[in-house]
């Protein structure tokens, strides 16, 4: 009998070794530590034998791109920094016990023509920089020694973006490890099939593989805990799996006095969902979701848990200036807060997915979420290399493997993203529709079109029709995979796209910078739910929002300065935010900040200008009082109170009548130097003030940090922003030293930003030009104990230190 056992017992083992080192649950480690970089191509750079020693170590994300140098050599479009080929090599180690029945790299994204090895071992292809992918590693592991896995990136064409792309391993990477019977990568569907105040009911939908030789019989338990941890529901069903086989289960919840999800409470469940065979836990997942309910009208807008709101969203690319594309979620963190603080409570993932951590935030935070999948279908557009809309573009992008990717990498990315509570819309594409870039259609010739080079049909331009016949493959696609949002697009020759099936193909039907269309294509397509996917900053442009029930929202072009679509040189960054690439507001927030906030606020700046449109006078304005003698200047004051007064020297100037939609007030002034105070009142009682004095020469830097304490066992980042002042603490707005940063103790300098969008000095180094005064310094802890002294000096000024535990 004992021998019985005991062959039974081996031939458990053979069919599955794993069980013998079986873990409790699956492990997702975050794999981003010691890995070595070069920069150029190796033949066999892949073979486990290379000598790597001298190649550079670094920790990912990683950026090389961004490390320039800036060059005319390289496109506008994409900052006027290299692209090329690299590699990236990790060695580690597996313990015998460590090593799982399923292991699989996991990579959040790899910009661009990723291949990885394994020990030798091709593992694949992922020509898609913004998409995540995974491969498995299990059969190609060494149990007792060494294993290497190598990256090749190709960015090779590096003018194949519209914007600033980055080059590497730009995002997490992760090393994921499962038991023979396991819920696979996002494998967990979560939705909310009805939502009411008093009583929710949830969905989830649980896939589940067996690599066994065996069938299995698994117990799938579910449980959902508020936003206080307390047990809000539980499920659990049983399943059958045959051998090698998948399976899934669908279990439901009901949850009485529910807390919705808005973007004002933003309350998250912790959804865990765990396995069990023979009682004994083998795989688990957790993810934090959302109940809340959608509803989109062609007549009402925007409905969220029954409420009718409007978007007030921005678009966003995801480079942070001197960190490139590889960006701290701290930094994040802080820009999403930002936002928050000009009344922002929408967000356009503008124009690919984005870091997975992001999406995370916009859970947290409550933010409105539409995740966008293309900049191009099946055939390319102009990609600038002298300057945006100069000379002659190249054509090079993703359309090269549209055909035989777009819809993997369309379905990745729902699958990825589909239980992020704050995504509320798919976007299939933008500007597919641009006039002549690349498709045509006869109406050019004489509708009205607002782009530059969209007027006139051409007719060697292939025709608009065939955009119908893709966009109702996408649409398919995203339906087979999601059919709790709708599906949209970002069209940017509405005029001519109306006569195509693809508006009609959509849920809802983006508008980029035609306003002036909404009161007709709502009369004339009665069924069709319009809203601004991207949109100027101006008032008029809200007042088209604010004033028509059936515009949901639009998206402001853009919500931070960003790397690339460029200008001519020296110029390498787009200034299109609301705030700089150092995340400093520009005078564009303060009149956003007018028309979407309540909280009463004021805002002054001064220009010898006299333009007759608020926004040029916007552009060509700045917050300084110092002026040449007698300089007659206009000011314009932004304001959402009701009145405001403008006061020089303690004298008023006048006072005049403002309003929610009408924030812009002019005066006229001569120049003297001193102070000038705007003042606005409501009810008569004054309740925002903004102050602009004259100031004498910078003698000092001041520094604001967002923390002074780090912890000990994680790296951390910290924002430092940097100001010159005069000796009255006056900030100096003409102030252009160069700042050097020196760091003692366990921390490094991650760089340095200015938010000058023509600055060619090095990202890499640890001296900079303040811009109008101002610097930021992003500042990383190693995750070890220590003290760390972070000090900013610079000739002639007195210095500044900040002393920082990590502890």
């Amino acid at each position: 009998m004992r021998r019985k056992y005991y062959l039974l017992f081996m031939l458990l083992c053979f069919l599955c070794p794993a069980l013998l080192n079986a873990q409790d649950a699956s492990e997702r480690i975050l794999f981003n530590t010691g890995w070595k970089f070069h920069k150029g191509d190796l033949p066999q750079a892949e073979k486990v034998n290379l000598n790597d020693q001298k190649w550079r170590s670094l920790e990912l994300p990683h950026d090389w791109s961004i490390e320039g140098p800036f060059s005319q050599e390289w496109a506008s479009s994409t900052g006027y920094l290299p692209g090329g080929i690299a590699w990236y090599r990790k060695t580690f180690k597996l313990k015998p016990e460590e090593i799982s029945a399923k292991t699989f790299i996991y990579f959040d994204g790899v910009y661009k023509n990723s291949e990885v090895w394994i020990n030798g071992h091709y593992l694949g292809k992922r020509p898609n920089g913004y998409v995540s992918f995974q491969y498995e590693l299990s059969k190609y592991l060494s149990k007792n020694g060494s294993n290497v896995i190598a990256v090749k990136v190709d960015h090779t064409k590096f003018a194949d973006s519209r914007w600033y792309p980055g080059s590497g391993i730009y995002r997490n990477v992760y090393l994921i490890k499962k038991n023979p019977v396991y819920i696979p990568t996002w494998g967990l569907t979560f939705t909310t099939p009805e939502v009411r105040t008093n009583k929710t009911l949830a969905n989830v939908v649980v896939k589940v593989e067996n690599s066994n030789a065996k069938a299995a019989v698994v117990t799938v338990k579910s449980t959902l805990k508020d936003p206080q941890g307390k047990v809000a529901a539980t499920a659990e069903k049983q399943l059958n799996l045959g051998a090698v086989a998948k399976g899934e289960t669908a279990m439901d919840f009901v949850l009485n006095s529910p807390q919705l999800w808005s973007v004002d409470k933003p309350a998250l469940y912790d959804l865990n969902v765990s396995i069990f065979i023979d009682g004994k836990k083998v795989d688990q997942q957790t993810e934090r979701v959302g109940l809340r309910d959608i509803r989109f009208d062609a007549n009402e807008g925007f409905f969220l848990n029954g409420q009718n709101m409007k978007m007030k969203g921005v678009c966003v690319h995801h480079d942070a200036g001197a960190l490139g594309a590889a960006v701290p979620v701290e930094v994040w963190r802080r820009r999403l807060q930002q936002l928050k603080d000009v009344g922002c409570n929408a967000i356009r993932m503008s124009h690919y997915p984005h870091q997975d951590y992001l999406y995370d935030l916009c859970d947290e935070m409550g933010f409105l979420v539409m995740d966008e999948a293309f900049d191009e279908w099946a055939l390319g557009k102009n990609k600038w290399i002298k300057g945006w809309n100069e000379g002659t573009p190249g054509k090079d992008g993703y359309h090269e493997y549209f055909a035989e990717w777009a819809e993997r990498d369309l379905e990745d990315m729902i699958l990825r993203s589909r239980n992020h509570p704050s995504i509320v819309m798919w976007s299939i594409g933008n500007e597919i529709d641009y006039p002549n870039d690349p498709y045509s259609h006869e109406i050019l010739s004489s509708g009205r079109n607002p782009q530059i080079y969209g007027r006139g049909y051409s007719p060697t331009s292939p025709p608009a029709s065939e955009m119908g016949d893709i966009a109702r493959k996408l649409v398919d696609i995203v339906k087979r995979n999601d059919t709790t949002r709708p599906v949209t697009a970002a069209l940017a020759g509405v005029v001519m796209s109306n006569f195509t099936d693809y508006p009609g193909l959509l849920d809802l039907v983006g508008y980029n910078y035609q306003e002036y269309r909404y009161a007709e294509d709502h009369k004339k397509y009665p069924k069709r739910i319009i809203y601004g996917s991207e949109n100027g900053k101006g008032k008029n442009e809200w007042l088209a929002v604010d004033s028509n029930k059936y515009i949901f929202g639009q998206f402001l072009w853009t919500g931070f300065d960003f790397v690339g679509e460029a200008r001519k040189w020296p110029m390498r960054s787009s200034g299109a935010g609301l705030y700089d690439m150092a995340g400093f507001p520009k005078n564009d927030f303060y009149l956003r900040q007018s028309l979407w906030t309540e909280k009463p606020m004021a805002y002054i700046m001064a220009s010898k200008n006299d333009a007759d449109e608020d926004m040029k006078f916007l552009w060509s304005s700045v917050p300084s009082w110092n002026w040449e003698a007698g300089a007659q200047l206009k000011i314009q004051g932004i304001t959402n109170t009701e009145e405001a007064e403008l006061f020089l020297n303690g004298k008023s100037l006048g006072r005049k009548k403002a309003g929610k939609l009408e924030p812009t007030l002019y005066w006229d002034v001569a120049y003297q130097p001193g102070t000038l105070v705007i003042k606005g009142y409501r009810d008569g009682k004054e309740v925002a003030s903004y102050i602009l004095i004259t100031s004498t020469d910078a003698t000092q830097i001041t520094a604001n940090t967002d923390r002074t304490t780090f912890d000990k066992k994680a790296k951390g980042v910290s924002m430092v922003e940097l100001l010159l002042k005069d000796k009255d603490g006056n900030s100096v707005f003409n102030a252009d030293q160069t700042v050097e940063v020196t760091i003692e103790g366990p921390a490094k300098l991650l760089g340095l930003e200015s938010g000058d969008l023509a600055s060619h000095e090095s990202y890499q180094s640890n001296r900079r030009k303040v811009y109008r005064g101002k610097l930021l310094a992003y500042i990383q802890s190693e995750g070890k104990a220590g003290t760390i002294k972070v000090t900013f000096s610079s000739p002639g000024l007195t210095s500044k230190t900040i002393t920082y535990k990590s502890e």
